[in-house]
Order: C-alpha cells, then structure tokens, then sequence
C-alpha cells in the first residue's frame, strides 16, 4: 500500500509525525505499507524550518511544491496545480490529509478527481463559523473524504449527521496528543525564561492571529490593553505571529509586563505553556495542549471546533467580550479556575491505531 500523506503548515507536520512514526514501525515487521510526504509550501519560516524538523525528528519532506503565500484563490489554484502533477507522477492508494489548512481541502479535491481514496485525520470537526476559512476547508474535505480519523465523539456526532456511513468512521483520538506525550521530557527552556528570570507559574503566554481579533487596529489594541492591565504584574509572554506583527507596528502597545519575542520552536513554545500561570489564545490546537498540560486557557473566540476542550478540558471562551474576558483573569487569580480532564483516547496512541485501521482496511499482510 502506498501513501502520499500531504502537510501544509507547521502544525501539519506535528500532526503527521506520529504517523510516519506508526508506519516505520509496521514496516519493521515486514508491512507491505509505504509512504512519500509532500509538503505544500502553503507555510514556510526559514528560522525555523531546519530546526523544526530536527527537533521533531520529522523526515524532510520527499517534495516540497514550494506554493508560499498569495490570496486564498491564488494559494488553493497553485496547491492544486503543483498536487495534480505529483500524482500524476507517483501514483498512490491512498491520499492522506490532516488539519484543516487550504492544503488540507486543494489535495483532497485534486485526489477525489484523480480517482484516488481520501483519509482525513481530525475530521469531523466543527466550529460553525464560516467566517473562518478553515471551516470551509473542513467542511469540504469531509464532503469528499472516504475514511474519517475523528478524535472525538462529538465529531463523530457531525459526520453522522451529514449522513456519513458509521463504518467509514474511526474514533482514535487526536495525533497532536501523540507528538506532546512522546516529546514531554525533551522540552526545553527558551532564551526569555532565563532573560527575564521568570518562575513557573509567575506569567502568562499569549498568541493572537485570527483576523476576526488582529485585522481591525482599534480592536486589538483595546484587546491587548486590557489583557495587559487585567495581567497586573505577571509577565505575559507574547510570541508574535507575522500575520499580527505588521498589524502591531504603529499601536504604540507599550506595556512593562508585554514582552513581544519571535515565534519559539515547538519544544521550546510546550515549555512555556506548561510552566505558566495560564495562556490567552485565538489557536484552536493550543487548547488541546493546555487541556492535556493542566494549564488553563482562556480563548478569545465565540466558538470552537474543540469543544470538549471547554466541556472536560481547562479552556473557557471569552471571545473579545470586555466583561468575559475579565470574569477568566478574576477566576485565575482567585484560583476558582475549573479541574480538568484529558479527553478520551488523547493517549499518545492515536497514530497507531489509525494506522492499523488503514492495515485492516486494505487487508495488508
């Protein structure tokens, strides 16, 4: 069996890891199961590319389509352009596509008419906002997808709504998990930790680049102030999404407990999150690790495709509602924050079992 699991952003690849890890392992014991990665190009850092994968222990890309930037038409048309000649070149039985990016919804349209069976892992997932154009890429990959890799009930739940047939559906888990649980004891401390002489559970981090929060320059500077003033003296610690840098430049967001750094590599943002009093976030994929962490987090949107994060998790959503947002910091001062739980199957096996229900699908020997 071969194949062609598709990453498009940096998050694509914490997801894909584990299951390269899965497949090598069923390879070891003489699995005839076969893989090539390609990566879009849709996101690309060269400060942390290299180190990226390194660290991760993530195999280079086998072809990169080096797609970068451009308006959301321009990035789906090159995706699809660059995807439809690889296949035409290596063929493949399976297509295999993760998240929610535009490269997650441009390489299953390209397989679906390619005539070539779709796996979507983390499918089922929805937020209902479809101002979101991850949304939207959910919503259509699930409507060409053929084997559904869910982690968790609740989006089992929408797929079976939509009328998707239950023995096309897998609940495993979630893989993101799996890449945390294997990487835990390595995370290491950045330069800002000794910088600022900072102490667990003394600071805060932050990370802001949906548009619905970064896009409109008086929203966000009032978003910040607040969050900076409500902070009091606890350091907030706030790598800076490009997206939202140029939005920053010219605000004049000049707090003493506001320290603005670069964007940490994956090992080195997990240490920061699992020391800290608590992390204010747009990003749905960091709810997810502060639920499994232990770390509340307050998330400043009006809804979320993760919602047992909220339901058994640590995560609260406060969108950018003055009042709510100031009820979290009085509940994380006041120590009153919720207990949470880990989510079922969040186990760090989630990779496997997806794999050995590809194994049982194809009846691989």
């Amino acid at each position: 069996m071969n194949i062609l699991l598709v990453a498009g952003a940096r998050p694509n690849f914490i997801k894909i890891a584990p299951i390269i890890d899965a497949i090598k392992t069923k390879q070891a014991q003489g699995i005839n199961i076969n893989y090539k990665l390609i990566h879009t190009g849709q996101h690309y850092d060269k400060n942390l590319s290299d180190t990226f994968f390194t660290e991760l222990n993530i195999p280079f890309p086998d072809t990169n389509l080096n797609v970068k930037s451009g308006t959301q038409a321009e990035q789906t048309a090159a995706i699809m352009v660059g995807f439809e000649k690889e296949l035409q070149q290596h063929q493949c039985d399976l297509v295999m596509v993760v998240g929610d990016v535009t490269s997650t919804m441009a390489c299953a349209i390209v397989a679906k008419k390619a005539g070539i069976k779709v796996a979507h892992v983390e499918a089922g997932i929805r937020s209902g906002d479809l101002n979101m154009p991850e949304e939207i890429n959910r919503i259509v990959t699930d409507s060409l997808t053929d084997y559904f890799f869910t982690t968790s009930t609740h989006a089992n739940n929408n797929l079976i709504q939509l009328g998707v047939t239950k023995n096309n559906i897998f609940f495993v888990g979630n893989v993101m998990i799996d890449t945390l649980l294997k990487n835990k004891h390595r995370l290491k401390k950045p330069s800002i930790w000794s910088n600022l002489d900072l102490k667990p559970n003394s600071y805060l981090v932050m990370t802001l680049h949906r548009p619905s929060n970064v896009d409109e320059k008086n929203n966000l500077k009032a978003l910040i102030t607040q969050i900076a003033t409500l902070a009091e003296n606890h350091p907030i610690i706030f790598p800076v999404h490009p997206r939202t840098k140029k939005i920053l430049k010219g605000l004049d967001l000049n707090f003493s407990n506001l320290h603005y750094i670069d964007p940490l590599s994956y090992l080195e943002f997990n240490y920061m999150v699992k020391h800290a009093l608590a992390v204010i976030t747009d990003s749905g994929g960091i709810t997810e690790e502060t639920t499994v962490m232990n770390v509340p987090c307050i998330t400043l949107r009006a809804c979320t495709e993760r919602p047992e994060t909220c339901n058994i998790g640590t995560n609260v959503l406060v969108g950018n509602k003055t009042e709510k947002i100031e009820a979290a910091f009085t509940s994380l001062f006041s120590k009153t924050w919720k207990q949470g739980q880990i989510p079922e199957l969040w186990d760090g096996k989630t990779a496997e079992r997806i794999v050995n229900h590809l194994i049982a699908i194809y009846q691989l020997q």
